[in-house]
């Protein structure tokens, strides 16, 4: 399915598409695209009402060759992206202690963030945000951000650009045509981030969710994003697709 542009429509609603295609991501991942031992929670971060993320949490520590899916297959070959980038630099950037309520099944491997415009609205929010990205890749933490959103004032690269800046070596530029992106960051001794660049109108990719170093599976993006636009209200999906809000006072049988 081809991506919408979201900013056509004011946040609040993007906010109840991205609940829905959060619960949906959570639940492909839960139908057996994980391996044995492995959850995917939605959490609720504090501050921005937006910001559910959804978390990948390991119960003990299978060896590699005992993980196993009942659908699609664990990788152990690097990801093919459009653009990928490597780096060694020891992070710094963390400059406060982040707590984070762990769910009892056990420790969280890797997070999936899906950006909203609350993420952007303020150079205090884009900087929070970054922050507590760095703060995931330094304590090991792989990340998958997808980010629908053209870049802003406050992140005029993109947000991926920031985050790199803090983590990596060399710019990141939007190839010609393309202002959204996806982002696989696979946190290890060397840091790697394979970046999916988008327009609007492009179908999301089959990017990698990393699960352990050297080890990811397809995220089901693609998939999921169809399902919750599918179970979105038909008045939002004309919203969207045109970029005229509906009139709520105008009478029906006009």
């Amino acid at each position: 399915m081809p991506m919408h542009d979201w900013t056509r429509v004011p946040s609040g609603l993007f906010h109840d598409f991205h609940q829905t295609w959060s619960i949906t991501i959570k639940v492909a991942l839960n139908a057996g695209l994980l391996p044995k031992g492995y959850s995917a929670l939605v959490e609720q971060r504090s501050g921005q009402i937006e910001a559910d993320v959804l978390t990948i949490e390991q119960r003990g520590l299978a060896r590699r060759g005992q993980e196993q899916t009942s659908k699609g297959a664990l990788m152990l070959e690097p990801p093919r992206a459009p653009l990928v980038y490597r780096s060694t630099r020891q992070i710094y950037a963390g400059k406060a202690n982040r707590i984070a309520v762990k769910h009892r099944l056990g420790r969280t491997v890797a997070v999936i963030e899906i950006l909203s415009p609350g993420n952007k609205d303020s150079r205090a929010a884009v900087r929070d945000f970054v922050e507590k990205t760095v703060q995931l890749l330094r304590k090991g933490v792989h990340l998958l951000l997808i980010d629908l959103f053209p870049p802003t004032p406050r992140d005029p690269g993109g947000m991926h650009q920031l985050i790199w800046e803090e983590v990596g070596d060399g710019a990141f530029v939007f190839p010609e045509g393309k202002n959204r992106l996806v982002a696989s960051y696979e946190a290890g001794n060397a840091r790697m981030a394979y970046v999916y660049p988008l327009a609007v109108g492009d179908v999301l990719p089959g990017a990698a969710l990393f699960l352990a170093e050297g080890v990811h599976i397809e995220a089901p993006l693609e998939s999921s994003y169809a399902a919750a636009w599918a179970a979105c209200p038909a008045v939002l999906q004309e919203a969207v697709e045109t970029g005229i809000l509906p009139n709520p006072d105008a009478d029906e049988d006009e």
